[in-house]
């Protein structure tokens, strides 16, 4: 008899085992199976929110088909203690596995709110804005100038809370002298800067950061990117371009930069550069005039006099024989490229046109003509500054 109880114990005990062993490997497969979510979603995890608070959540919004799953499985993997606060873009049929590691892997948030502090060439805005998980695009849900509007309620509501984003990002062909004034003007940084760092040496990009970050390791930052941008640049330079160092080719970017906001010219006007100091021509451009009159701090607000065209400044193109000592602006990577890779063409003028781009030509007769027709449309549109327009040699 007590042969035969043993052997029941020992069949029920191996039943039992494999039963166990049975709902582990089907926990494991609905763990790392793919997850029900339909539709992406934007996982808010809130600061000293644990596990079972995030597992609850993502059960009720369709992510996980078992919350207690989810939690042994973030336990078993040791993961349940590395939850970080942010809001997470879930994608669609994402596994808790996959889960699991998106809401402990970094802490950077993918998705929510974020607050960008735009500086710019004419002006510092502010923007709120929102990531939409169903199309993956950003959505404005404020704006403002701080200098101008008065500050919405929202930006001060989203600014206090722990999960939203910070980003200043810096127009191409902004001064040094502006990027530190805008700096200096976003609340959520810290620090003094100690002073303006050199023209052309700050990569205008979009940089995150966070509350606290240091204004200075913020500039250097933008310094280091400079020089990887230069870098590849010069690397990549046609060699027969009449630039000797890579801070000429910085100084001929940045005069680029000014000169056009069309992104397909850029190639065309650094050929009618390069054309002019092939040819010993002095490039007479209007950025660098106003460079030499503001050295950069703002912006000048008015067209330029004929008696500033003939004033001497180490800037002035119209009377110093080739490229000014230093730059104008910080130039960004198309820029740098266009002027490493210039388009080979004639041209050794252009001006405006009227559409927001600019008219090329080969000869000065060509050129006049594009005058004539540029300052037509001046006078049609009852400008007082049509005198002022005409840039590369008029």
């Amino acid at each position: 008899m007590w042969r035969h109880i043993a052997s029941n114990a020992v069949s029920f005990l191996l039943v039992g085992l494999f039963l166990a062993g049975g709902v582990i490997l089907w926990g494991k497969g609905q763990y790392t199976a793919e997850g029900p979510l339909a539709e992406p979603i934007c996982l808010q995890v809130e600061r000293g929110s644990n596990i079972r608070d995030v597992s609850q959540d993502l059960e009720e919004q369709g992510a996980v088909s078992s919350a207690a799953i989810f939690r042994i499985g973030a336990d078993y993997t040791d993961k349940a203690g590395q939850l970080k606060a942010g809001s997470f873009l879930v994608q669609p049929g994402t596994s808790m596995e996959g889960i699991v590691d998106v809401v402990t892997k970094g802490g950077a948030s993918t998705c929510g709110t974020e607050v960008v502090y735009r500086i710019g060439v004419n002006r510092i805005s502010v923007q709120v804005r929102e990531l939409d998980p169903g199309t993956g695009r950003f959505v404005e849900r404020a704006q403002f100038t701080p200098a101008e509007d008065e500050v919405p309620a929202l930006y001060e509501d989203t600014k206090a809370k722990g999960d939203t984003r910070f980003r200043i990002a810096l127009a191409e062909g902004v001064t040094s002298w502006q990027i530190v004034e805008g700096l200096k003007a976003v609340e959520v940084l810290d620090g003094e800067i100690a002073g303006v760092p050199a023209e052309g040496t700050l990569a205008p990009d979009s940089y995150e950061v966070r509350p606290g970050d240091s204004r200075e390791e913020l500039l250097a930052q933008m310094a280091d990117a400079q020089d990887v941008l230069v870098a590849a640049a010069w690397e990549s330079r046609d060699p027969g371009i009449p630039i000797e160092t890579p801070e000429d080719l910085v100084i001929l970017a940045s005069i680029i930069e000014k000169e056009t906001g069309v992104a397909e010219e850029r190639g065309q006007v650094a050929s009618v550069f390069v054309n002019r100091l092939n040819q010993g021509m002095r490039l007479q451009t209007d950025p660098t005039v106003i460079y030499g009159i503001t050295q950069g701090e703002g912006v000048l607000g008015r067209g330029l006099r004929r008696s500033e065209l003939r004033r001497e400044t180490p800037w002035n193109t119209y009377v110093i024989p080739a490229l000014p000592p230093t730059p104008i602006a910080n130039p960004g990577r198309a820029s740098l490229l266009a002027a490493a890779q210039p388009e080979e063409t004639d041209y050794i003028f252009f001006v405006a046109d009227g559409t927001g781009g600019h008219a090329f030509a080969e000869t000065l007769d060509a050129h006049n003509q594009n005058v004539a027709r540029w300052r037509q449309i001046e006078a049609e549109r009852g400008s007082e500054a049509a005198g002022n327009a005409s840039t590369g040699g008029n």
